[in-house]
């Protein structure tokens, strides 16, 4: 299966006249326009009087005390209508009191009055019921009526002053404070502070990113997809699957793009499915380049950091971490189509997060040198080993690098792959018990190859191999990546068994050249 894939400054409040008394007697439509009413004068101020209160405020200017209607301003309780037109006043403000006092309501929350006629209503609903400022002029109510409003008026006001320097007062001493008694924690004023050690996963990802590419493949008929790719070589040589680049062998297109944006177009120099692995060249490739240290895939241990670099989905330059989940993981893949063949590793297990896309990208380790070659992943969408693009199960498989980089030189200075090979046909169906030897070979070749290791090493038809070298084999896919993680030449132990023994033998494997 591959891998694709948040006040206003408070306005001066008037000191409040004396409240007009209201007349019941007249009914809510006597009340004067909006405005001041023509023919009303208002009641001119005494000049020097220390007993009069200040001028009303403009008939635009609210005033302070929210939702009160000012006294003098001949408000009436929600649903009384207002006083009629009195005498004309003297001179002088306040007027005579009247012979006979009469109760009038302070102006209440609610009640509607209109602060200036036609402005909006303080302390209600615009236009509603009340008299408006320079309306027709009315009795007011007695002095001690007049001095206990102008208190209230002024404890209001002293209220909202003191509620205001108290609440500046409180912002400008709790700014002064904040370093001081603050329980937050502020971060440091430069991202430049913060120190990524080697070996972090910050640092690990700086260095290797530069070197990683995003692989767009393209096919003569348009058909493509997206991999990842990393610098081999200085002289230009990206390593990378086999299934990444297959669309564009022949006769395609690829590019490889950078991080940093650069764009390169490149050539496919060498493919070899059974490995999966692939190389390709940049055309008119950079001077800089910086390959990627290769590790030891020997040597790795389940358990160690993995980080991983790929383009999943299409998300370029993506950064995952995991752990070495296993090793030495038997895994036959391909892309799901009738005509491919399946590729076979011994794998590097990994729960890094792989996803479509991250084929070909690297698997570092915790030092950022490549262990592994990103290849394919268990996918429960797929319903095993195949192309379903479903995401990542914690389940991802990289070819192991020292495997992956003699192939890759193989491909540089040849064109094609060679594997390691003992000679002899294998059954691929499922099994526990080892990989048997079938009777005959493909296209009625003989099982063993006349002549071949397995020959010289005297192994028959029906013999079943249980172990190479140290490794288990329980099965034929299991054998042929065990057998192509070694080089032609390499010499290795086969145990095996025959009518219900168990026998050893040395053999040197052979090479074959190209796919077939």
């Amino acid at each position: 299966m591959s891998t694709e894939n948040e006040g206003n400054a408070v306005p001066p409040a008037p000191s409040a006249p004396p409240v007009p008394v209201a007349s019941p007697d007249v009914s809510p439509q006597g009340a004067a326009p909006e405005g001041n009413a023509q023919g009303a004068p208002r009641p001119p101020m005494a000049q020097g009087n220390p007993a009069a209160p200040p001028a009303a405020p403009a008939s635009d200017q609210p005033p302070t005390a929210h939702g009160a209607a000012p006294a003098g301003q001949g408000a009436t309780p929600a649903g009384q209508g207002a006083a009629p037109a009195g005498p004309a006043p003297d001179g002088s403000w306040p007027p005579p009191p009247p012979a006979t006092p009469s109760h009038s309501s302070y102006g209440s929350y609610g009640d509607g009055a209109a602060y200036g006629g036609g402005g909006p209503s303080y302390g209600g609903d615009a236009g509603g019921p009340g008299t408006g400022w320079g309306a027709s002029w009315q009795q007011p109510a007695p002095k001690p009526r007049a001095g206990r409003g102008g208190l209230v008026a002024a404890v209001l006001v002293a209220a909202l002053v003191a509620g205001g320097l108290g609440g500046g007062l409180g912002y400008t001493l709790a700014k002064d404070r904040d370093d001081r008694g603050s329980t937050t924690v502020s971060a440091p004023d430069s991202a430049t502070q913060v120190k990524r050690a080697p070996g972090t996963i910050a640092n690990v990802a700086a260095k290797a990113l530069p070197s990683t590419v995003t692989i767009q493949a393209e096919s003569s008929d348009g058909e493509g997809g997206t991999g990842t790719g990393f610098v081999f070589d200085t002289q230009g040589h990206i390593v990378t699957n086999n299934h990444v680049v297959a669309e564009a062998v022949d006769g395609g297109r690829l590019t490889a793009t950078f991080p940093s944006g650069k764009k390169y177009d490149a050539e496919v120099v060498g493919h070899a499915q059974g490995y999966d692995v692939a190389v390709i060249k940049l055309k008119n490739a950079p001077s800089d380049l910086r390959p990627l240290a290769l590790g030891d895939s020997d040597k790795v241990a389940v358990g160690d950091e993995t980080i991983a670099i790929g383009a999943p989905f299409g998300l370029s330059n993506t950064v995952t971490t995991g752990i070495i989940s296993a090793k030495d993981r038997p895994v036959a893949s391909s892309d799901g189509s009738s005509s491919s063949k399946a590729s076979y590793m011994s794998a590097l297990q990994t729960d890094a997060s792989i996803n479509p896309g991250n084929s070909g990208g690297p698997l570092l380790d915790a030092s950022g040198a490549v262990i592994g070659i990103n290849s394919a992943i268990q996918s429960t969408g797929s319903g095993g080993f195949g192309s379903g693009q479903s995401g990542s199960i914690g389940l991802g498989f990289a070819i192991p690098i020292n495997q992956a980089k003699y192939v890759a030189q193989q491909l540089i200075k040849t064109g094609k792959p060679v594997y390691a090979k003992i000679g002899a046909s294998v059954s691929l169906e499922d099994s526990s018990d080892g990989a048997k030897i079938t009777d005959q070979g493909t296209g009625g070749a003989a099982a063993v190859e006349s002549g071949g290791p397995a020959d010289k090493a005297g192994l028959k038809p029906g013999d079943v191999i249980t172990k190479l070298d140290d490794h288990v084999i329980d099965s034929g896919p299991t054998l042929i990546g065990e057998i192509w993680t070694h080089e032609p030449g390499d010499k290795v132990t086969i145990t095996y068994k025959r009518g219900g023994q168990e026998h050893t033998v040395d053999l040197t494997l052979g090479a074959r050249e190209g796919d077939s």
